[in-house]
C-alpha cells in the first residue's frame, strides 16, 4: 500500500511520518484490528497489510495537525476548488481576503477492499462509520453482487451529518478532473453514478473558523474514500 497526495500532474508519494498517524486500522468480518505495527514509511511501500480471510475489509487513517499558509489569491483559488464557501464568506467578512491562508489541517482516509471472490455475505462493516472526524461513509457495498446503477454516500463531520460539503468522485486512472460532484443534503448525503470496473475515489474538504488561535485561522480536515476492481489500472 502506497500514500499518495494531490490528484493529476500533483499526485506524489505522501512524505508524512509515522508519527503523525494518530491510527491506522482495519475493519473486516471479524471486527476491528490496529494495523500501526503495518506501517512501512520509507520502504518501498508505506504500508504491509495483509488479511488471514475473504472478505470486504475497511482501512482507514487519521493524522495529527499541522499548520499550512498560503499566499491570498492560492487560498481563496483553493477555498473555491474544494467548495468552502464558509472559508471565504469568514475571509470576506472580516476583511482578510488580501491575506495569506494559515490553516491547522489533518487527512482522514478509507479504502475498501476485496478480499478473495466476491460472495453473497453481507458486510456490514463497510456500510458502518468508523469514527474519523470527518468521514465518507458509503450506504452500500459498491462490490456487492446486483449493486444498483447509483451509490449514495453519507458526509459525517464529528458523527453528525454534514450538510453543504463539495463531495467529488475522481476516476484516479485520470484525476486530473473529478468525474462527478454534488453538495451534499440536509442529511450529509450525496448520490452518485454507480462504478463496476477502475479505480475510484471520494474525497471531502470540510473547514471551520479557529478562534483566538496564533498558529492559523481556520481547522481544516481532508478526507477520502477509495475502491477499485480487479483487472483494471
Amino acid at each position: 500500500m502506497v500514500l499518495l497526495v494531490g490528484h493529476g500532474a500533483a499526485r506524489q508519494r505522501s512524505s508524512i511520518s509515522a508519527d503523525r498517524f494518530t491510527l491506522f486500522r482495519s475493519s473486516g468480518p471479524a471486527g476491528v484490528i490496529n494495523r500501526i505495527s503495518d506501517l512501512t514509511l520509507g520502504s518501498a511501500a508505506d504500508a504491509s497489510v495483509t488479511f488471514a480471510t475473504p472478505g470486504t475489509y475497511m482501512v482507514f487513517f487519521s493524522t495529527s495537525n499541522i499548520p499550512s499558509e498560503l499566499p491570498a489569491i492560492r487560498f481563496n483559488d483553493y477555498a473555491t476548488a474544494e467548495g468552502l464557501s464558509q472559508v471565504l464568506a469568514q475571509r470576506a467578512s472580516n476583511g482578510s481576503m488580501s491575506r495569506p491562508g494559515r490553516e491547522l489541517y489533518s487527512r482522514r482516509g478509507k479504502a475498501i477492499v476485496q478480499v478473495g471472490p466476491i460472495g453473497k455475505t453481507p458486510q456490514p462493516q463497510i456500510t458502518k462509520p468508523v469514527g474519523l472526524g470527518l468521514e465518507i461513509v458509503p450506504l452500500s457495498n459498491p462490490y456487492a453482487p446486483g449493486n444498483t446503477s447509483q451509490i449514495t454516500v453519507q458526509v459525517l463531520y464529528r458523527g453528525q451529518p454534514l450538510a453543504g460539503a463539495l463531495v467529488k468522485l475522481n476516476n484516479l486512472d485520470a484525476d486530473a478532473q473529478p468525474v462527478e460532484v454534488h453538495r451534499s443534503d440536509a442529511s450529509g448525503r450525496a448520490t452518485f453514478q454507480a462504478r463496476h470496473a477502475g479505480q475510484w475515489q471520494f474525497n471531502v474538504v470540510w473547514s471551520q473558523p479557529l478562534a483566538n488561535n496564533s498558529t492559523a485561522d481556520f481547522l481544516t480536515t481532508f478526507s477520502s474514500l477509495t475502491f477499485g476492481f480487479a483487472g483494471t489500472r
